[in-house]
């Protein structure tokens, strides 16, 4: 049996204990321990945004489908790249890699740069249907040639965001797809749907329970 003057007094003992996982956790980490503001991995593929969105002028949610109608915005799959690609630059070594992964019917490794924390709900759909712009959290991606973080991202920052537009009182934008009825009047002369009151002003939300539910 230890004598009393020997034995390691328990809080220390906690202390250590503690110590190693938050080691091993910060260990397990893939990418930096904060909000990823300056992120800026390197891709299995030189993508360009600067080309594509900026150069061309390519509608971003020709790739990212998701983002009018889904909480997220979404990769695309290589068959999308291909629609182009089979003819355009085909002797290029970047476009090679995604005919290859199209051949082989595997999806290419990107890296995900934007992360929020679990415990944290966000909605591209409601975002994208108010009328804000990519730009506004993805930074001047149009003039990326490799994609980075450009914004802190944090609860602060988004609450700022919320608390800005509501005290400007912004207009929500009249909806890009057509209203449930308006194609059929159109096809079949059918009566058309009643036409959009004013447009609702848009009141962010800042209470706890939207984004943590």
């Amino acid at each position: 049996m230890k004598d009393a003057s020997t034995r390691i007094p328990r809080h220390v003992l906690a202390a250590g204990w503690l110590g190693s996982l938050a080691a091993l956790s910060l260990a397990g980490c893939s990418g930096p321990v904060n909000n990823q503001q300056g992120y800026m991995p390197e891709q299995p593929v030189a993508f360009s945004h600067a080309v594509h969105a900026g150069q061309y002028g390519l509608d971003c949610q020709y790739c990212h489908v998701g983002a009018e109608k889904s909480r997220h915005a979404g990769v695309p799959p290589t068959s999308v790249c291909m629609n182009c690609h089979t003819l355009v630059k085909t002797d290029s070594p970047e476009i090679q890699k995604v005919a290859a992964a199209v051949a082989e019917n595997k999806p290419l490794a990107w890296v995900r740069i934007h992360r929020l924390p679990d415990h944290a709900y966000f909605n591209h759909a409601s975002h994208v249907g108010a009328g804000l712009e990519c730009q506004t959290c993805h930074g001047p991606v149009q003039e990326m040639v490799r994609v980075e973080q450009k914004e802190p991202m944090t609860m602060g920052w988004c609450l700022d965001c919320h608390r800005d537009t509501a005290a400007k009182q912004v207009s929500a934008p009249k909806p890009s797809a057509p209203r449930a009825g308006e194609l059929l009047a159109l096809s079949s002369g059918a009566p058309a749907p009643e036409p959009l009151k004013a447009p609702r002003v848009l009141q962010p939300p800042t209470d706890c329970s939207s984004c943590h539910r």
